[in-house]
């Protein structure tokens, strides 16, 4: 009887990824409701065919070296995959793959959701009410920023950045952008956007939300420099990656006055935020909840298992970002 390939998950995913897994692959699974530390990670992956980890997990050349040869695929459960050190895979030939397109909506709807909080100041009143602060209607009573009409700024025009563009329609909002890639006049048309420099870009939107990768490029690209030329009264949300933003900056910008608020689903060094931020009321802050609806954790689920069933019976993965090692 041949053997089973041999999988590690380095944590617990949704029921019917694990069953599928446990079917066709000897799998061995972290059950612990935390992320695996280095040395176990390191342990565990010997000897593995498949490697099925998660962005809280690094990566790197060591890790893969600890794997031993017969590492097929690494595959990563989220659509970023700055976890892993592509560039060591791809000279190990080692395939690596990531769960694209169903996270999008969800991802979208959780931007928005940090627009309307901030612009609003829905958590803050939310507080008051707890806290029994709350003496009455008034006029000038915590008033916010309009969101009907105002300057949307996309920092990346992907596929999240175009649904966050298609949900501003209904608020007619001015949608700007700043991407490397133009998206064509046709796809422009049709969001309502126009393409702007990144200075533009700061200087006129009254909210700037951000949905590019970590990269070299990209990493902190909001420092205090970009919040002070900002407008006073705008508002910076970011569903992407945190290392995007210098957190301490952005709580530096936001005690100061640099900009009026912000909402934050990511995080610079994840779970723990730069000192200070959590004490400022004009923050909403959310524990990465992007993808956190029920159907589309399965759906990721789904898209890890079928790279690591791919991989490990020698057909061609479906979501590799490294296809020329195929």
């Amino acid at each position: 009887m041949a053997m089973k390939p041999k999988v590690l998950l380095t944590r617990l995913l949704p029921e019917g990824a694990v069953i599928r897994l446990s079917e066709t692959c000897d799998l061995d699974v972290n059950r612990e409701d935390r992320a695996l530390t280095r040395d176990e990670l390191l342990a565990g992956v010997r000897g593995m065919d498949a490697l099925l980890c998660l962005l809280t997990d690094t990566v790197d050349g060591p890790v893969m070296d600890a794997a031993g040869s017969g590492l097929k695929v690494i595959a990563n459960y989220a659509v970023g995959f700055n976890n892993v050190d592509v560039g060591a895979a791809t000279a190990r030939r080692i395939p690596v793959t990531n769960t694209p397109d169903v996270l999008t909506d969800a991802t979208a709807d959780l931007a928005w959701t940090l627009i309307m909080s901030t612009m609003r100041r829905v958590t803050e009143g939310d507080r008051t009410m707890r806290a029994g602060q709350f003496g009455g209607w008034a006029p000038l009573f915590m008033l916010g920023a309009e969101v009907t009409g105002a300057t949307l700024g996309l920092y990346g025009l992907g596929r999240i950045g175009r649904a966050v563009a298609r949900r501003a329609a209904g608020f007619r909002m001015r949608i700007l952008y700043h991407d490397p890639a133009p998206i064509g006049p046709d796809t422009e048309r049709e969001l309502g956007a126009k393409r702007a420099d990144f200075e533009a870009l700061l200087a006129e939107s009254d909210v700037i939300s951000i949905h590019v990768p970590l990269t070299d490029t990209t990493r902190h690209r909001f420092t205090l420099a970009e919040f002070a030329r900002m407008k006073r009264t705008a508002h910076l949300v970011n569903t992407s990656r945190g290392g995007i933003v210098k957190e301490e900056d952005l709580a530096a910008a936001l005690r100061q006055g640099l900009i009026a608020g912000a909402g934050l689903d990511v995080y610079e060094n994840e779970p723990r935020m730069a000192p200070g931020l959590a004490n400022l009321g004009n923050v909403v802050l959310a524990p990465h909840l992007g993808s956190a609806t029920f159907p589309t954790r399965t759906n990721m689920a789904r898209i890890a298992v079928d790279n690591v069933l791919a991989a490990v019976e020698g057909r061609r993965p479906p979501n590799c970002v490294n296809p020329e090692v195929l």
